[in-house]
């Protein structure tokens, strides 16, 4: 914990991707464990705001969009209003979600590139890059396929080869082409700016390794790896139509690179939330805390923090509380793969249930070593942690309290040694549980809040009020007046990690607020309050319904293996006779539109050599009209007419399909003559 006393808390948690759902590894590594933080600070009525917002810039988002066929805006409001809506729905407590799309961020990292720009912090450097000829754009290097050089495998891309995880670089491909056109791309000069980390590392040097010996372990390790290694100049800029133009004259067709200008969200997400952005952002009373995952340590470690050097106006982050990796069944969480848990269906799925997974992630928290989510460990934390012990011990000291005394809290006689016993553990959970939480130790924090649970079932197991009633009813009171303060206690020591379940605790209990300081307390319900109806606060979770979730998971991977299997058998036999029936030509298209009232289905103006005709195709999910036109193809043109959605279609366009259904246009190496034949 730093010796440093602050007056304000800026919280940032790193920014999902706009191109899908939140997945389970996002909320253990990132969101539930900064969610607990703040709602933590904010208990301790600490001045304190959570900034967090959808990172929607950058190349998977423009690869999204053209698979699907719409705008890359189109992928950014889609995923951006489905991870919006999850996180509230899970009780993840921003107090702003932004976007890197809003005009005050378009502002914000425009200044800031500019104010490092007039300050020539940046380097400019030509170098060559792949180009593609016909689509006259530079290429990313996910917008380039080819033979991996390791495995042979077909199809992988510029940066990786998703067959044998080989990290490549474009010119590693063999035979690599353009996935816009499907040209061979050529080598073209390129100018970029770039950020000379190598400058900045004996300053990164003695904050991190001299400065901040108490970060975890794992963070302090990657950095100083990163720096024994040598920090190399980093470019801010690539060439693409998608994101945030470089300011600066002479620089069409370049935007902010995405590592560069997602970080920069922190700031304008604070500046649309307050006026006051300022004092959270420049002044050294604040403490700036990142929330990421154990892949965006070199970026909040290295590179962002050589951001701010840079500019000279930002405080640093104080620290920087990383995860490692959560996986799903003894498997890696992907993405591609389908192997995840989504929130939003999880929420879904399991109506009522945000808590149960919130306390599972955390209980299971890979906050040290990567850790393992299953559904049977669900399953069985929910029925033997929440439902047996703190369900239980809730449930029974409201229920006896209702059963005797029609609800209203008694009064308690004399404490007798035990009850003192009991009592005295309370401070010293609550002294624990906020020493780990001000550390970062959330899951040891969970601990020692269920420890107040725990404490109080062993208490009414060993008191046993249902026995003593018959005897000593005196003694009852007493017995049932330290259970809900142990209860009243839980109440506000589970808030931060379960705060639907806070909720309704304290809804139980007829109590508005509870505040943190009182934990410790043994009189915060005072005697002849009336207590409210009791509700059970966790349910019993069947097989059946993590059959159904493993059915699920099992479905994604079957599904995976059949995606990832060979091509089809080879099709029965047929005389060359049959073969020389088809006539297939060369044809190009010269227009192209989407058929009204469908997903699929294009409608396309050809040129085939022996006249021009329409031809309906079921491509839209893989090519927009405006990537056809002027495109050569291979066309079935002697197929009989038939009608689609009121359209004639005369001919079939030859396409390939590859396991997962995917549909690759056929056509010539180079251009030939429409109608030239092929056989």
């Amino acid at each position: 914990m730093s010796k440093k006393e602050y007056k304000r808390y800026l919280v940032t948690s790193a920014l999902p991707y706009a191109n899908g759902p939140v997945h389970i590894g996002h909320l253990a590594g990132v969101y539930v464990p900064s969610d607990i933080y703040v709602r933590y600070l904010r208990l301790r009525g600490r001045d304190v705001i959570w900034v967090c917002g959808s990172d929607e810039h950058g190349v998977p988002i423009t690869i999204k969009a053209r698979k699907e066929g719409v705008t890359p805006q189109d992928v950014v409001d889609k995923y951006n209003a489905i991870i919006k809506s999850s996180f509230e729905g899970l009780g993840i407590s921003f107090d702003i979600y932004s976007r890197t799309t809003s005009p005050t961020h378009y502002k914000t990292a425009s200044e800031f590139f500019r104010t490092l720009y007039d300050k020539g912090v940046f380097s400019e450097a030509t170098s060559k890059q792949y180009y593609d000829e016909e689509a006259k754009t530079f290429l990313a290097d996910r917008y380039i396929m080819g033979t991996c050089p390791h495995c042979q495998a077909e199809g992988a891309y510029g940066d990786q080869c998703e067959k044998c995880g080989s990290t490549l670089n474009p010119t590693d491909l063999i035979n690599p082409k353009s996935m816009i056109s499907g040209s061979a791309p050529v080598m073209k000069e390129t100018t970029h700016w770039y950020l000379p980390l190598d400058k900045y590392e004996p300053k990164l040097r003695e904050w991190i390794l001299e400065g901040h010996k108490e970060w975890k372990s794992n963070v302090y390790g990657q950095c100083k790896s990163w720096m024994d290694l040598g920090l190399q100049p980093r470019a801010v800029s690539r060439d693409l139509n998608w994101g945030i133009p470089v300011p600066v004259e002479g620089a069409e067709g370049k935007v902010l690179y995405v590592w560069f200008d997602a970080p920069i969200g922190y700031i304008s997400a604070t500046k649309d939330l307050t006026p006051d952005w300022e004092k959270y952002w420049k002044s050294e009373d604040t403490k700036l805390v990142h929330f990421i995952g154990k892949d965006n340590i070199v970026f909040h470690c290295i590179v962002f923090p050589a951001m701010l050097m840079a500019h000279g106006d930002y405080i640093l982050p104080e620290n920087v509380p990383a995860n490692e990796f959560l996986n799903l069944e003894g498997d890696k969480i992907s993405t591609s793969r389908n192997w995840a848990v989504w929130l939003n269906e999880y929420l879904e799925d399991m109506p009522g249930k945000q808590d149960v997974l919130r306390y599972v992630l955390c209980a299971n928290a890979p906050e040290t070593k990567d850790n393992d989510f299953t559904w049977k460990d669900y399953q069985a934390r929910n029925n033997n942690e929440l439902v047996a012990v703190l369900g239980n011990f809730v449930n029974r000291a409201l229920v006896l309290t209702h059963k005797y005394y029609g609800g209203v809290v008694p009064e308690a006689g004399e404490l007798n040694d035990y009850d003192k016993e009991i009592l005295a553990e309370l401070p010293r959970i609550k002294v624990a549980l906020e020493e780990n939480l001000e550390n970062y130790r959330f899951r040891e924090a969970l601990k020692e809040a269920m420890n107040i649970a725990r404490l109080g079932n062993k208490y009414l197991a060993d008191t046993e009020p249902w026995k003593v009633v018959k005897t000593d009813p005196e003694r009852v009171k007493t017995i049932l007046n330290v259970a809900l303060q142990i209860v009243a206690n839980t109440a506000v020591a589970i808030e931060p990690f379960m705060p639907f379940s806070a909720e309704k605790l304290l809804r139980m209990l007829a109590i508005e607020k509870i505040d943190w300081e009182q934990i410790g307390s043994s009189n915060i319900v005072e005697a002849g309050h009336t207590i409210s109806t009791p509700e059970l606060l966790f349910e019993k979770i069947e097989d059946d319904v993590i059959e159904r979730q493993v059915k699920k998971l099992d479905d994604a991977k079957r599904a995976n293996e059949a995606a990832n299997a060979k091509v089809a058998e080879q099709k029965d036999s047929v005389s060359f006779d049959d073969f020389g029936k088809m006539d297939i030509r060369v044809s190009t298209v010269v227009a192209a539109e989407k058929v009204a009232k469908t997903k699929k289905l294009l409608k396309l103006t050809v040129d085939t050599g022996i006249d021009t005709r329409t031809i309906v195709s079921g491509i839209a999910e893989y090519y927009t009209p405006e990537e056809l036109v002027g495109r050569q193809i291979l066309v079935l043109v002697n197929l009989l007419p038939r009608e689609l959605k009121g359209i004639t279609s005369e001919g079939m366009i030859l396409m390939a399909s590859d396991a997962t259904g995917k549909l690759t246009l056929l056509a010539p190496e180079q251009n030939v003559p429409n109608g030239s034949q092929v056989g």
